[in-house]
């Protein structure tokens, strides 16, 4: 396995270099396993392992199981251990750090208040405790001659019945450190028309949402994230492939006839929040094979979806973005160029004001034509 924060290089050039952009993060799936050890030791809470490294093989067996739901199951151990400001506050500084130290220049964290407050916290307690830590992460990196910003991405769990209090506290926070709202959670049953008053909530204030949809269900969840959940961007988002109907393979060209909602998704240019290694542990590309080469990525990227590249968990995933771009760069032969398309994809799909976007796609450019 390529380490998650190895050299790996595309044309002669280290990736981790590269400055990148990462839009699907998740904070209770980004804990350093000796934290997590720390935290619980201090918290009294029980461990399947004690020792940072069999933890962190533990949280990649659990993880592999080619189910959401069971991949969902090892999140009680991470959130177990972040019920404290200062925990949080702990594991938000060093997230951004890990970010910055794998070449981030921009990054969206997302994580549920909602499942933090078990402590004694209030949800407003909670996002200040993060956005703590997130801002001394990013002065730290400055510190380390590491230029690093982070918005946050308040998630909504589509199983519970707190989306409205989730919203507003997103609308009352956008000043403060917030970007965006989300719906995460198991997909099956529990589709974004269910939360009907928390879209209405952020969308009557204006606050861009990505909501998790074609991941552990398929384009009836992308429909309603689109439809029903007004998303600007869709949370993996990989099965939308199923609405694509391969007609002709010719060499290595291939015709494909497009449906309705691909076509969609296609020419609005919706940012699709891919995660290669996530999606092959929960099952989401089965229906196309069980390795990497099999993903639909390059096909999407092909047709002129807007691709982008994620870690989704990079606990559960033993994974960095440096690690998720190499193995598609073996997996489908990408350079330098293909590269740079997926961080321009994410910068133009960040939840930032249009000036700030446009900063970013310079800094991008910048990065990538220095080599």
């Amino acid at each position: 396995m390529i380490d998650p924060f190895g050299d790996a290089r595309v044309e002669g050039v280290s990736i981790r270099s590269l400055p990148k952009v990462s839009l699907h993060d998740h904070l209770d799936g980004g804990l350093r396993p000796d934290t997590i050890v720390e935290l619980a030791d201090a918290a009294g809470v029980d461990l399947p392992e004690t020792d940072p490294a069999r933890l962190a093989s533990w949280f990649a067996r659990q993880s592999d199981s080619g189910s959401l739901e069971k991949y969902l199951e090892t999140f009680s151990v991470t959130t177990a251990v972040m019920q404290t400001r200062e925990g949080l506050t702990r594991v938000a500084r060093e997230f951004v750090e890990d970010l910055a130290e794998d070449g981030v220049i921009y990054g969206e964290v997302r994580w549920a208040p909602e499942l933090h407050v078990a402590g004694g916290l209030t949800l407003e307690e909670a996002v200040e405790a993060v956005q703590e830590g997130i801002e001394e992460g990013e002065d730290a990196a400055d510190d380390a001659g590491r230029s690093i910003r982070v918005g946050q991405l308040l998630t909504a769990m589509r199983q519970n019945a707190r989306s409205a209090d989730v919203a507003r506290l997103a609308v009352e926070f956008r000043d403060e450190g917030v970007v965006g709202f989300d719906l995460a959670g198991p997909e099956d049953g529990f589709p974004a028309s269910g939360h009907r008053e928390a879209i209405d909530i952020v969308g009557g204030a204006f606050l861009p949402s990505t909501i998790h949809a074609g991941e552990g269900a398929g384009l009836d969840s992308i429909r309603s994230a689109l439809l029903d959940g007004r998303a600007l961007r869709l949370g993996h988002g990989v099965r939308i492939a199923e609405d694509l109907d391969v007609v002709a393979r010719e060499g290595e060209e291939v015709r494909v006839r497009f449906g309705d909602l691909s076509r969609w998704v296609r020419d609005r240019e919706i940012p699709l929040e891919l995660s290669p290694s996530s999606n092959l542990q929960t099952g989401a590309i089965a229906a196309w094979g069980t390795q990497l080469e099999d993903h639909p990525f390059d096909l999407l990227y092909q047709l002129g979806f807007a691709v982008t590249v994620n870690t989704d968990n990079r606990l559960m995933s033993r994974t960095s973005l440096t690690r998720e771009l190499a193995q598609l760069v073996a997996a489908f032969g990408y350079g330098l160029d293909d590269i740079e398309t997926f961080q321009l994809n994410a910068a133009a799909g960040a939840f930032l004001p249009v000036e700030e976007r446009e900063e970013l796609i310079e800094l991008i450019g910048e990065g990538f034509g220095s080599l």
